[in-house]
């Protein structure tokens, strides 16, 4: 698989037997001289450092630091935590390292970035299993549905969380949205166990996330799913039941939950459901979307936070979310010296790039987003 293998080339498609038109109704217009010039630019980085574009030795250092924050933050939950001080702390520590792990591990492996060895990609994947989601229908739907057409309504069921909040300007307005800025983050912390205990089930058995279509998992891939949810019910429920009252048990997991749910939801909308994004709708009569697929990626996509190097640490480089969408392919310890060269590569092509300074000024835009699409008039497109 190529250093910036295209998105036709996902080995989800390929495995499936299916084609990228059954997978996904993004249409777009050949690549121009924007995309072109990427590809080149970022193809000559890698030959002038020399270094590879996955394997790289800091990333397996990586895993292995979160992994490790993962197992001692459970143990000590498990087996040390005596009070209620000691179990907020083991429970907001063991969310932040699931949610790291979905950050770095598993999404980098998930895209083919993490290794040049499918086997090591495939088995890193199942870090998401073990956090208690499908990294079957994760796949289908992050890789395939949401980088093919990201903030799309419709198309993209990363920003349906119709009818309770309404995030782009072509979704239905219902009363309660002017109160969604204040609501909504309850629901993101609810996103994990929607998640583990409803949507991948739901998803697997009607062969279907949101809109779109995917194949039923069957044989393998069956089997890791289900064999996936056990091990992670287990661990997270079951083991601790033999040390702890079921009920204390519950409420840690719903604590450990709501604190990864939160962590990851607010990621993924500081980069995509803020006022400096795009929002463009499907095309009419099966028309092909005005521009092309290198330019719907950055415009409808938003950095943050780049000089933060704990940020980019813990993120795993998702606030150079511009990045990620045009090359997912390459691991994201690159992602701060290619975003240098995007930029201007943008800004030679007469592409929109935009970066809020830090995490506040993500917030804030998000919020003031969220405000916008919760008002009457707030009703035109993007």
């Amino acid at each position: 698989m190529g250093i910036l293998s295209a998105l036709t080339e996902d080995p989800w498609v390929a495995e499936s037997g299916w084609t990228l038109a059954q997978a996904t109704k993004a249409k777009f217009p050949e690549a121009g001289p924007f995309h072109q010039a990427l590809k080149a630019r970022v193809e000559q980085y890698f030959q002038d450092s020399g270094r590879p574009a996955r394997d790289l030795p800091a990333m397996y250092a990586k895993t292995v630091a979160l992994l490790g924050w993962f197992a001692a933050s459970y143990a000590f939950l498990v087996f040390v935590a005596d009070g209620v001080g000691s179990a907020l702390l083991g429970c907001v520590s063991l969310g932040l390292a699931m949610a790291g792990i979905g950050f770095s591990v598993q999404h980098d492996a998930n895209h083919g970035g993490y290794s040049e060895r499918r086997a090591v990609n495939r088995l890193l994947a199942l870090t998401l299993d073990v956090l208690g989601a499908s990294s079957y229908v994760w796949s289908w739907k992050h890789n395939i549905f949401h980088h093919s057409h990201p903030n799309v309504a419709g198309l993209d069921a990363d920003i349906n969380i119709q009818p309770f909040c309404r995030v782009a300007p072509s979704q239905p307005l219902h009363r309660a949205h002017r109160f969604q800025h204040f609501y909504i983050w309850g629901l993101y912390g609810l996103l994990a166990v929607k998640w583990q205990f409803i949507d991948d089930f739901k998803d697997m058995l009607s062969g279907r996330v949101g809109l779109q279509k995917m194949p039923r998992p069957t044989g393998r891939k069956l089997a890791e799913a289900l064999i996936g949810k056990l091990f992670f019910f287990g661990w997270a429920l079951v083991l601790p039941a033999f040390f702890h009252p079921l009920w204390k048990v519950v409420l840690c997991h719903a604590l450990t939950s709501f604190i990864l749910g939160l962590t990851l939801a607010s990621v993924f909308q500081l980069a995509h459901c803020v006022e400096e994004a795009a929002f463009p709708e499907v095309p009419e009569g099966g028309e092909a979307f005005t521009r092309e697929w290198a330019a719907h990626q950055v415009e409808t996509t938003v950095d943050f936070a780049r000089g933060n190097r704990l940020v980019c640490w813990y993120l795993g480089g998702l606030n150079f979310q511009v990045v990620h969408h045009l090359f997912p392919r390459v691991c994201h310890l690159h992602y701060p010296a290619l975003s240098g060269i995007i930029e201007k590569t943008c800004l030679e092509h007469g592409v929109r790039y935009r970066s809020q300074d830090s995490v506040r000024a993500a917030l804030g835009s998000h919020v003031r987003w969220l405000k916008r699409m919760g008002q009457p008039l707030a009703v035109e497109a993007m």
